[in-house]
């Protein structure tokens, strides 16, 4: 399989950090919150944590203060379809295919629900054949984006499709609001809105650089579900987020690895390129620390988490785009993202 084109989307709206400090500050709800859920966002917003700016699809940030479940929902549904509709058609631009080109549309998300799902919207936007399939998978996490090209792999191989889309589009604001759980304010200082897509071909792209998807490989570790995960309650999203998250991160992101590497017959220093999910400055540390990168290892993960936060699943699309438009050397690539479940999957790209 090879990857023929890419595109990216996030919202026009883009605050920086310092500036959610300063309006949380005057939320009605600031006052009522303990001393140390106030401490958490001055800490989160003011400090250092790798990330500068995000684009949020909130025409203001005091919109923030005022959700409830039917505007967090219908947030969700405003925007997900134009965040998913506006990465692809950037990605099939990209790929230079036109719609009626794609047999089949694979959408993952996590932060909303739509019956019908994001499938029907944004196969419409775009103009996709009516027989096109059409697949929507939820429930992933931040980690979505690779399952989602293992299937669409798995499509090309079956010889039923000639084109597949690849989208996952996350509008994370959907489930921002204030209250004394830790996991709720931080996920609000951190999580970013975007969506990622990507053109899965069997063959390569002409006249372009050459991403071929080599071979892939996930793990699973149940007894990690409860430490990353979404749960409902009060009719909302509520981001469970543990400090385990860094260390599991870099655990099972490791076994992955290594388990790929040694099925391609590939050795870790053969590896040229990283693209990283940047889940944030404390999980892209304990990468650093476990794989003995340096900062140019991970400078368009970094990147990526300071100028648009944590975009959840969309991320890995975001950072691929960055190293291919850095002319980054070919070669072999890692591409790794982890999330809810524990979950964590990897890939290794040949680039020419």
């Amino acid at each position: 399989m090879f990857i023929t084109g890419l595109g990216t989307a996030a919202p026009a709206q883009v605050y920086k950090q310092s500036e959610g400090w300063e309006a949380v500050q005057k939320a009605p709800q600031f006052s009522q919150l303990s001393p140390r859920s106030r401490a958490i966002l001055r800490k989160v917003l003011k400090g250092s944590n790798g990330i500068e700016t995000r684009c949020l699809a909130l025409e203001s940030l005091h919109e923030v203060f005022a959700s409830n479940p039917d505007v967090l929902q219908a947030r969700f549904a405003q925007h997900a379809p134009l965040l998913g509709a506006q990465a692809a058609e950037r990605a099939l631009e990209d790929a230079n295919t036109a719609p009626g080109e794609i047999d089949a549309l694979l959408v993952s998300t996590c932060t909303g629900y739509l019956c019908p799902g994001l499938t029907s919207y944004v196969s419409e936007r775009l103009g996709l054949r009516p027989d096109a399939l059409l697949l929507d998978l939820v429930g992933q996490g931040c980690g979505a984006a690779l399952p989602n090209l293992r299937t669409g792999e798995a499509l090309l191989a079956s010889g039923r499709c000639g084109r597949v889309l690849s989208v996952c589009v996350e509008v994370c604001s959907a489930a921002y609001y204030l209250d004394d759980d830790p996991g709720v304010l931080i996920s609000a200082c951190l999580f970013g809105d975007g969506a990622g897509a990507a053109v899965l071909s069997p063959e390569p792209k002409a006249g372009g650089r050459m991403v071929k998807w080599n071979c892939s490989r996930s793990t699973i570790s149940a007894k990690g579900r409860d430490l990353l995960r979404f749960e409902h309650k009060n009719g909302m999203l509520r981001n469970v987020l543990s400090p385990e998250v860094p260390g599991l991160a870099a655990h099972y992101s490791d076994e992955v690895l290594k388990r790929t590497l040694a099925g391609a017959g590939v050795a870790r220093e053969q590896i040229t390129g990283w693209i990283w999910h940047a889940g944030g400055r404390d999980v892209l540390a304990a990468l650093q620390e476990r794989f003995g990168l340096n900062a140019e290892d991970l400078r368009w993960s970094a990147g990526v988490l300071r100028e648009y936060g944590n975009i959840s699943s969309s991320c890995v699309y975001f950072v691929l785009q960055a190293a291919l438009a850095d002319r980054a050397p070919g070669g072999w690539w890692w591409m790794s993202s982890f999330g809810a479940g524990f979950s964590c999957h990897g890939a290794l790209l040949e680039v020419e």
